[in-house]
């Protein structure tokens, strides 16, 4: 049975009408209509149920994020959010969801199950200090995959990272992997947060990456709160770990990307 098939099964309606959707890198994203007049979104995939866990821990951290409306072992069936915007209508709106999903707080640094970006997992295993979890958790898995000159460098990095991480911040709930393609906009503002790969950690992750890919216009920080003291120093640091995934997935292209990222860390 196909992933829309099996997703109108579940809904109990027959499928009308199936179309992928652009986007989806690392999965198959489908929209769908059903004969009783409903619009859907399917993702299957063997990551359907931990996604599951993490769209429902935004909503309820009160930002927004789509509705679960069925699930199994290899199939997530969303709900249709309104996407007719862009985010350069939205930052101030952005600033004030994020600042809402990263008062949640965990108990620790970490996730209470690993997860994945395709073939590259993400460990997530609790540590009490957040340096030595960004360094064992994020930095050191991808040493066994980069050529050797790259890999001495982040190694070094991740020695010095007690230098350069606060080793207590408040364990936020985080995104994981927050770029402009995985915010959805409409009517000036964030109508959901989607696909996301969340753990708990400092909240400057998130807003590293977005800064990574795009550039934020002021009224993202006046929503969101004031920069802390030092941000620009760790930034290249918390951009270092998606950059390396990338160079991982996509190829050499990243590798300038990484290059750069680490020599402003100082490495």
């Amino acid at each position: 049975m196909s992933a829309a098939s099996e997703a109108a099964a579940l809904l109990g309606s027959p499928l009308r009408r199936t179309a992928r959707l652009h986007g989806g890198d690392l999965s198959e994203v489908l929209a769908l209509e059903l004969v009783d007049g409903r619009e859907v979104i399917a993702k299957p995939g063997p990551t359907a149920r931990a996604e599951a866990r993490m769209l429902r821990a935004i909503r309820a951290a009160g930002a927004p994020a789509p509705e679960i409306l069925a699930e199994d072992d290899g199939l997530l069936v969303l709900e249709l959010l309104p996407d007719d915007g862009t985010l350069g209508e939205a930052w101030a709106s952005l600033g004030a969801v994020l600042a809402r999903l990263h008062a949640a707080r965990g108990a620790g640094y970490g996730w209470p199950e690993d997860h994945r970006f395709g073939s590259v997992a993400i460990p997530n295993r609790a540590l009490d200090s957040w340096p030595e979890f960004w360094a064992e958790r994020r930095l050191l898995p991808a040493l066994p995959h980069l050529p050797a000159p790259l890999a001495r460098r982040v190694e070094r990095l991740a020695g010095r990272l007690g230098d350069l991480l606060p080793r207590a911040p408040a364990p936020a709930l985080l995104h994981g992997d927050l770029w402009s393609g995985n915010v959805l906009v409409s009517g000036g503002a964030v109508s959901g947060l989607i696909d996301p790969a969340c753990y708990h950690g400092d909240g400057e992750v998130d807003l590293a990456m977005l800064a990574l890919f795009s550039a934020q216009g002021p009224e993202f920080r006046a929503a969101y709160g004031p920069e802390e003291p030092g941000f620009a120093a760790r930034q290249p640091v918390y951009q270092l770990w998606p950059a390396l995934v990338h160079l991982r997935l996509f190829g050499a292209g990243y590798a300038g990307m990484v290059d750069r990222l680490l020599r402003a860390a100082g490495c």
